[in-house]
């Protein structure tokens, strides 16, 4: 893409004495992304616009979907914001003098493209292992989690009905409408290496073996996957079957009662296994919070799940650039 050229408007900016939040996480995020990358893996599956009408550059929808997944905008909204944010304009690298925010409808098609060829999985993996080559991810021992997504319950649709692929679990003493994202981590890192989508109704632990990774050693999770080890897809893995599995344990499940005057070793183990756990809770911050993705944006799994591939994987580049881990990533 050629260099954006100067006009008033980034003149007058370059005097200002504040740079906003915005505007440095979109240019820490430029330097980190290897651009020619994941536009050669979208490039494949690319209309090549010789029929019909002209495409925009990949680059250019690259940019302005990855902002909407940031910013957890809609179609219309991205585009509306673009021209509201100096910062986001900026991050578009567009020349307006002679071109134009791609609009709603064509940020449409492109996502559509995206989810068809699960392009989604394929830049989580890309960066997975640009971490990996660099030695940021250390192999040998994983954290296992989940977290509920909510879905809308309302039935205000064509349909007069909620999403069919959406279900409803209890967690503590409330109820939840949606789907869950379980994620194995890291547990030397914190880099999530891999994640898959249930509804929220499947157990955390029936998707456990599906995130733990051939040369991992041990195990980290929480008390919902107690019982772990016993189950018929660990028992008949080889490697899976030797792994040590450190899951914490309920507290009123405890031995040794909180009445004990002398040192309690059974909690002090389990305060060291929250220790390690409470990493994955980091990577799910990022994305619930910072990312704002708490509930989900499209009806059905599969699309949902696309996005979340994204996230997932621009929040272990926001890791890095927590660790300032930017030169050594060198993503760019």
């Amino acid at each position: 893409m050629k260099q954006q050229s100067l006009n008033f408007t980034d003149v007058e900016y370059m005097h200002r004495k504040k740079v906003t939040k915005r505007e440095e996480f979109l240019e820490s995020m430029d330097k980190m992304i290897p651009w020619d990358d994941w536009v050669n893996i979208i490039a494949h599956y690319y209309p090549s616009g010789k029929r019909g009408r002209p495409v925009r550059g990949i680059e250019t929808m690259l940019r302005m979907y990855l902002m909407q997944n940031w910013f957890n905008l809609s179609d219309a909204a991205i585009e509306d914001t673009i021209y509201d944010s100096y910062a986001m304009r900026s991050f578009m690298r567009l020349d307006f003098s002679c071109e134009q925010v791609p609009d709603a409808t064509t940020l449409l098609k492109f996502r559509h493209l995206l989810e068809k060829h699960n392009i989604g999985e394929k830049l989580f993996e890309d960066v997975k292992r640009r971490l990996e080559e660099k030695g940021m991810i250390m192999h040998g021992g994983t954290i296992v989690d989940a977290t509920i997504i909510n879905a809308p319950s309302s039935t205000k649709n064509k349909e007069g009905k909620r999403d069919p692929e959406m279900h409803q679990t209890k967690k503590g003493n409330q109820w939840y409408f949606g789907m869950k994202i379980h994620a194995g981590v890291d547990a030397g890192s914190g880099y999530v290496h891999t994640i898959t989508a249930t509804a929220a109704n499947v157990s955390d632990i029936n998707e456990a073996h599906k995130l733990i990774r051939d040369d991992d050693e041990v195990v980290y999770g929480d008390s919902g996957y107690g019982g772990l080890p016993k189950r018929e897809e660990i028992k008949s893995d080889q490697d899976k079957s030797q792994i040590d599995y450190r899951i914490n344990i309920k507290p009123s499940l405890q031995l040794t009662k909180s009445s004990f005057n002398g040192y309690n070793w059974e909690k002090s183990i389990e305060h060291r296994k929250s220790a390690t756990r409470c990493k994955v809770e980091h990577i799910f911050l990022i994305v619930k919070r910072q990312f704002g993705y708490s509930k989900v944006v499209y009806r059905g799994i599969a699309k949902n799940f696309n996005r979340f591939y994204v996230l997932f994987a621009s929040a272990n580049i926001v890791m890095c650039l927590r660790a300032e881990q930017l030169e050594e990533f060198a993503l760019g």
